[in-house]
């Protein structure tokens, strides 16, 4: 055997050995489909670089690491994390046992992940830093029930709604909290959450809702459990598994002032001859201020001088950085205008064929672009009273939002008279057209309209918290709820308010524009709206989702009942059951009784008393959490609040009648009232 050969294989097999010594992930994944790369290519090169100097960055005592190396498709991104508890030292050996056993486990994928106790590590082809991802996803139980279930599953929700809180709020180092919490009858329970901290704080609070909701179908019951996420992970025991946080604080950086004195020293002791650094340098006290009073003024000269420069510095570069700015939003404007012959086009001239409805702000239409895109068109009426810029920059705003449960704005055309949106088509109508039909109701089943339920929430978080801009959507109900080819919601009209109407305020409004049933006493009566108006809109439309009825009446023999107390008596009376649909099947009862539960939570007269959309999705998605009893519902019929107009929508609009009475509208009539939203940032 040659000498070159010998070294070959003593090398692999002191790199089996090295692998074979690493302990074992609690779980791993080789992501095939984000693509492979070839041994010993560029790829593989960057991967084996990045992975060597992850943890050599000196400072990061905080147990978070990220690093990318490489150009344009060779480029291999990482990041690290690990367990807040985990003291530095721990955490380099942790990660670096993880960087030598996923290229083992993963030789040649470019996308992988490993979860250690007390570590994660994962590196991709792709950005990954402030990108919060769910999946893969993996959870883990103990086999031990708890001996109180129903208990121990109540302080565990409230244990990790905590600590779900106390992270989310953490800054760009740690999002990080653990904890106990015990009661009478159960042991005590040790929770821990964590993200990673490239994530913002709703991002953060959102991920860890999630791995929360996952506990029930991974660990219900059980002792002790844990879920693992790319972003984020939960993980909770009977016995304590964590350390106290390692205590972490940056390192003192210099000032400006510092840093400028001591270069300058510097260079003035260089420019010194021998014989000049000596007499700095002397003994003599004397001599040392006679040189100091010499320097010093130099210096502060020259330091002011610096400064100045440096100020006008940061000046022209704030300017040019404001240009590029607006230059990018001029450019986010044109890529979102549509020009006016394409939507005639598209919409066959807003032919009465091509017309899906009529709203209180104008028709909307369905069009085809050339390219066979699909689009939905809202022609909106021509006495806003806005400006074309007011216009322009309240679309802007909202085409920023994204989520998969609204209706995406597209682009908009304002040409003459012309006020046009332009919104993604969604295919199959607006849930009304389905849940209150005898017959297309039958493509509802449970699981759909539960999926329905759950879907328009994370919809209204993303409206009330998550999103770039905060926004009451004021007018939710089933015909604003669209639904697509697969039958999941999206809401819609969630913009429309600030697109056309200026005069809202965030606390309360002089137009109030709706339909009466879904609207919250404190806004229909009083004009004052907030997120929790909305939270008694959804409760209204999940009552009617569980009903398949309308909130304008129920026939109670010879009697006709609003949906709400209808509901409210037979939740009382113990008879719940009588509030489902009757062409449901029973095999989810759980399920729908707990809809019901949360949506009498929801239209509670009390505002402070109806909880958060966050809260309602921790309810819906955790069947162990307790909820509380709710009270009697607003506009009960045997409550305080006995006189009401039945089933009418208020308008307030004192431009069109010149008083501030309110003009009333039957239901029917306000069925396509656009919604009423107040978006500001945040």
């Amino acid at each position: 055997m040659s000498v070159i050969s010998f070294i070959c294989c003593l090398l692999f097999i002191i790199t089996i050995s090295q692998a074979s010594a690493q302990p074992s992930f609690v779980n791993h994944f080789c992501l095939s489909d984000k693509g492979r790369f070839t041994a010993n290519s560029t790829y593989h090169t960057n991967l084996n670089t990045l992975l060597s100097n992850l943890t050599s960055n000196t400072g990061i005592d905080y147990g978070f690491y990220n690093l990318s190396y490489g150009e344009n498709m060779d480029k291999v991104n990482a990041i690290g994390l690990c367990r807040g508890d985990v003291k530095p030292d721990e955490c380099s050996s942790c990660l670096n046992n993880s960087t030598v056993l996923l290229t083992q486990l993963c030789p040649n994928q470019k996308e992988a992940i490993g979860w250690y106790d007390k570590c994660m590590l994962r590196y991709s082809n792709r950005s990954i830093y402030g990108v919060m991802e769910t999946s893969p996803l993996f959870y883990l139980s103990e086999i031990t029930n708890a001996t109180d279930v129903d208990q121990f599953n109540q302080v565990l929700g409230n244990l990790m709604s905590n600590l779900t809180g106390i992270a989310a709020s953490g800054d760009s180092r740690r999002k990080y909290a653990a904890a106990s919490a015990t009661a009478t009858n159960i042991q005590a329970i040790y929770g821990l959450v964590q993200c990673t901290p490239d994530l913002s704080q709703p991002e953060c609070k959102h991920c860890l809702i999630g791995a929360i909701s996952e506990i029930p179908r991974c660990c219900n019951g059980k002792i002790g459990g844990r879920v693992l996420r790319p972003s984020c992970n939960i993980r909770y025991e009977n016995y304590p598994f964590y350390d106290e946080p390692t205590a972490y604080a940056p390192a003192p950086s210099p000032s400006l002032e510092n840093m400028v004195l001591k270069i300058i020293l510097l260079f003035l002791i260089l420019q010194m001859s021998h014989e000049q650094r000596n007499l700095v340098f002397a003994e003599s006290s004397n001599t040392t201020l006679i040189v100091i009073a010499v320097i010093v003024p130099t210096v502060v000269v020259l330091l002011i001088c610096l400064c100045l420069y440096l100020r006008r510095s940061k000046a022209r570069k704030n300017l040019t950085e404001d240009a590029i700015e607006d230059d990018d939003e001029i450019k986010i404007a044109e890529s979102l205008q549509f020009n006016l012959d394409t939507i005639r086009v598209a919409t066959e001239d807003f032919s009465e064929s091509n017309k899906l409805g009529q709203g209180g702000f104008g028709a909307v239409y369905w069009g085809k672009l050339s390219n066979g895109q699909m689009i939905a068109v809202k022609r909106l009426s021509r006495d806003s009273g806005q400006g074309d810029t007011e216009f322009k920059n309240e679309v802007l705003l909202v085409a920023k939002l994204q989520h998969r449960n609204l209706v995406r704005l597209l682009g908009f055309c304002l040409e003459g008279r012309e006020r046009l949106l332009v919104y993604e088509y969604v295919h199959n109508k607006s849930l009304d057209y389905f849940i209150f039909d005898s017959t297309m109701k039958a493509q509802l089943d449970w699981e759909r309209r539960y999926k329905i339920i759950r879907g328009i929430a994370r919809g209204l978080l993303y409206l009330h918290e998550d999103s770039r801009l905060r926004i009451i959507h004021r007018d939710l109900k089933a015909s604003n709820i669209l639904l697509d080819e697969e039958m999941n919601p999206k809401i819609a009209d969630f913009g429309m308010a600030r697109l056309v109407l200026v005069d809202q305020t965030q606390a309360n409004t002089s137009r109030i524009v709706g339909t009466y049933g879904y609207m919250a006493p404190e806004y229909a009566m009083h004009g004052q709206f907030s997120v929790k108006s909305d939270v008694f809109s959804f409760g209204v439309l999940v009552l009617e989702i569980v009903s398949g009825q309308k909130n304008s009446g129920i026939s109670n023999g010879e009697n006709m009942e609003d949906l709400l107390s209808f509901a409210w008596r037979n939740w009382k009376e113990g008879t719940a059951i009588n509030i489902v649909d009757p062409s449901l099947n029973n095999n989810s009862r759980n399920e729908m009784m707990r809809s019901i539960h949360i949506g009498l939570l929801c239209v509670q007269e009390n505002l402070a008393d109806r909880p958060t959309m966050a809260n309602i999705i921790l309810m819906l998605n955790s069947y162990s959490l307790s909820l509380p009893i709710p009270a009697e519902p607003a506009f009960y019929m045997n409550s305080r609040t006995q006189s009401r107009p039945d089933m009418q929508s208020w308008e307030y609009n004192s431009r069109e009648t010149g008083t501030s009475e309110p003009i009333l509208k039957s239901a029917q009539e306000s069925e396509n009232e656009a919604s009423i939203t107040e978006l500001y940032p945040r």
